[in-house]
């Protein structure tokens, strides 16, 4: 007999409501939540496919523990028993640098994710920190520090309200958004053309974005950031500038800006000196205006650069904290609101990499460094000798997997949180697996910072866990006692300490809704089934929309957002400023010191010209990342490992559509079939991300059966944005040519068609 119960899909940053059909403990089908007050009934393949997702037979069901070199079946005692055994002794006899945490990108999909990574470095106390942002948007967080003071505070394009949207190295149509959570994206990029508005695309490639757009420019790959840079110029020549309340250093910033004109700029970007400036003056002229930056414009030479021009443009014109304009969202669980004045700013390079001396930027190290910090011996303190990772595959996603491939294997211990034994997991000492997500509850407090309206939503598991799988939760809570000396003490004790931590602080300051209560009286108030739950009900009563602990009696708490299982609408976001600012001064610092000391090397830039082809990504509806390529229904037909190459080049080069090329980088070289497109740019390739799953111990069947390549391989980890220490994969150079060379004909084969 089959059932419903409603989830919300993990699966992309759209967090789309969903409805399972459940047959036994079975999903069997998934199809969009029509009530759930955000998504509205939007599904994508991704979505469709949850059932498929969830019950991979590739997934593993138990613990993992290396035994006389082979990865073997084994207890959650023996396997927690084994990471406290393998991580204690590095930390105590090389102090906790030597260990190394790795955070993948789909912790940010799950509230285990969201929930004990940070207490699990909090309790380490390791610097050698790497996650999937520097493989993607740590620019965008390094710009938002450097300008708002918080890293966290990202302006997302008010989509449902603005006249005009300018988007640069995005395509929402097939990523579904990304730093902006905006269920059913193609449907509202429609709806503002449907209302009189206008969609601009900046992409070196005609993506299906684009091809939306009212007006699409094929920008050369790398030169973003000089092309919103003669953008702002001409608001400052044609005297349109306009800013945005609570800001400092406009004239600084027009001095700084002084030689970025469309004319010095137009032969490095491709892009004539005419349109950039009617892409100026139709960003000004409309009635509102937001533009919006993605992945194409965080993973270039200048990266961080870019990401601040797309904010700058939004403040001159006037249309950051602006309703159609781009605007800071507020979650149910943020902290509770500070009055607005001075904070303490946001530093970079507090620490630095050991090896290379890359600076920490948000408290973390490049992942392109992650190899040489295992395998390089310096006099500058301890390789990385203990490796946690959780869902992480960093040997396709960083740079120069072959490389990290061999520093994994001389790891003096592993630890791996992820469900499948993939191209990293394969190397660890112990494998954790956590269940699948129909068996886990779901809150995406991530995503709702970056969600372009207000709502609040929850669901709990769907199917209740087995007897022999463990929580999320509970695996990455036994994970921090394990490695932090606390081995066999009681899991829910992290939760605890967390909570304890958190109503300590806030009963002392003055600006919370509990300042002077008993924080034991508070706690006892918690409700909830487990210790998550009480930590969200705790974050949601101290949040900006909370009871406060009964302090507004209307307020949210969890039994609230229990009572209402489509979520609950907060209302469309609102200007703030400045109360989010968390700078020095209590304002936008437009032209912050690291910003200005780095403009030199974009007018550097003004100079360059690629002399050959240059190599970009590209994204799949039915893919993110490397996570899917083991679904049967995500994969095949156009979600295919393809180099898109020009057809001018192609016939350049003597490339022929489906026959194997090899390009060529810095990092190494791979084959993969060709796919002559005008949907590139002469001048430009393309590869997507994700694939290469074709090394020997893994456990991803469907998956080996087309691998495809790795297009991180082609870089050797050298090319990194300096503010952000984010790893440069659009651009690159590479070689291209024809697999096979035909041999030369035999005098007899020459003369054979004239007789």
């Amino acid at each position: 007999m089959s059932r419903t119960a409603l989830r919300i899909c993990p699966l992309c940053e759209a967090t789309c409501g969903l409805t399972l059909t459940i047959e036994g403990t079975r999903v069997t089908h998934a199809r969009g939540d029509r009530d759930d007050v955000f998504s509205r009934g939007f599904i994508c393949p991704k979505g469709a496919s949850f059932g498929a997702v969830d019950s991979d037979p590739d997934r593993l069901r138990t613990p993992l523990v290396r035994r006389d070199g082979e990865l073997r079946e084994a207890t959650w005692e023996e396997a927690f028993d084994a990471v406290a055994a393998g991580i204690r002794p590095v930390v105590e006899r090389y102090g906790p640098n030597a260990v190394g945490v790795v955070l993948g990108n789909p912790n940010v999909h799950t509230m285990a994710g969201a929930l004990y990574p940070p207490v699990l470095l909090a309790g380490l106390g390791t610097r050698s920190v790497f996650t999937a942002s520097t493989v993607d948007q740590m620019p965008k967080h390094v710009s938002s520090g450097l300008l708002y003071g918080d890293a966290n505070a990202i302006p997302v394009p008010d989509l449902d309200r603005t006249d005009h949207l300018l988007l640069i190295g995005a395509n929402p149509l097939e990523s579904n958004g990304s730093l902006c959570t905006a269920p059913d994206f193609p449907g509202k990029l429609k709806a503002l053309k449907a209302r009189g508005g206008t969609l601009v695309v900046i992409d070196p490639r005609r993506t299906r974005t684009a091809k939306l757009a009212d007006r699409h420019i094929a920008v050369r790959p790398g030169t973003d950031a000089l092309l919103l840079a003669a953008m702002a110029r001409v608001l400052f020549d044609e005297g349109l500038v306009e800013p945005t309340p609570h800001v400092r250093g406009v004239e600084e910033l027009s001095d700084a800006l002084r030689e970025f004109t469309p004319e010095a700029v137009a032969d490095a970007c491709d892009v004539e000196a005419g349109l950039i400036r009617v892409l100026a003056r139709d960003l000004a002229a409309a009635p509102t205006a937001a533009v919006y930056g993605r992945i194409g414009s965080c993973t270039v030479p200048h990266g961080t650069l870019a990401s601040w021009l797309v904010d700058v443009l939004n403040i001159l014109t006037g249309n950051l904290d602006r309703p159609g304009g781009a605007l800071f969202p507020q979650a149910a669980t943020d902290k509770t609101p500070r009055p607005a004045g001075p904070g303490r700013g946001f530093a970079l390079g507090r620490w630095h990499s050991r090896v290379s001396r890359h600076p920490e930027a948000k408290g973390e190290l490049p992942l392109s460094a992650l190899a040489e910090e295992i395998d390089t011996a310096t006099e500058e303190g301890e390789p990385i000798r203990a490796l946690i990772a959780v869902a992480a595959n960093p040997v396709l996603s960083a740079p120069d997997g072959d490389r990290l491939d061999k520093a994994l294997d001389s790891l003096d211990f592993m630890v791996s949180v992820d469900p499948y034994l993939n191209e990293t997991s394969r190397h660890a000492h112990v494998v954790l697996p956590p269940p699948p997500p129909s068996r886990s509850p779901h809150h995406d407090f991530a995503f709702n910072t970056l969600a372009v309206r207000n709502q609040v939503r929850y669901t709990r598991a769907a199917i209740p866990l087995e007897p022999d799988r463990m929580a999320e939760t509970e695996i990455l809570a036994r994970l921090i006692l394990a490695v932090t000396g606390m081995h066999g003490a009681d899991p829910a004790a992290v939760d605890q300490m967390v909570v304890d931590q958190t109503l300590g602080k806030a009963v002392r300051e003055p600006h919370s809704p509990v300042h002077g209560r008993d924080p034991r009286e508070l706690a006892a108030r918690l409700t909830g089934e487990n210790g998550p739950e009480r930590r969200l009900d705790m974050m949601l009563r101290l949040g900006p929309y909370g009871d406060g602990f009964g302090v507004r009696p209307d307020g949210l708490t969890l039994e609230k957002l229990l009572a209402h299982p489509h979520g609950i609408d907060l209302g469309p976001l609102r200007p703030r400023l400045p109360q989010p600012l968390k700078t020095r001064s209590g304002e936008v610092e437009l032209l912050p010191e690291p910003i200005a000391a780095d403009l030199p090397r974009l007018r550097a830039a003004l100079a360059e010209r690629p002399e050959g082809l240059v190599l970009v990504g590209r994204r799949h509806l039915r893919s993110n990342n490397s996570w899917m390529h083991n679904v049967p229904a995500l994969t095949g037909g156009s979600n295919r490992c393809t180099l898109h190459i020009h057809p001018a080049d192609a016939e350049r080069l003597g490339v022929r559509d489906g026959e194997a090329v090899r390009v060529k980088g810095a990092g190494g070289e791979v084959t993969a079939p060709a796919e002559v497109t005008d949907t590139v740019r002469p001048g430009v390739v393309s590869l997507p991300h994700g694939w290469g799953h074709d090394r020997p111990g893994t456990r991803l069947r469907h998956a080996a059966t087309d691998p495809g390549v790795n297009v991180n391989q082609l870089l050797d980890g050298s090319l990194l944005d300096p503010l952000s220490g984010n790893a440069v994969l659009n651009g690159v150079p590479v070689d291209v040519a024809p697999a096979t060379v035909p041999e030369t004909p035999s005098l007899t084969e020459k003369l054979t068609p004239l007789t």
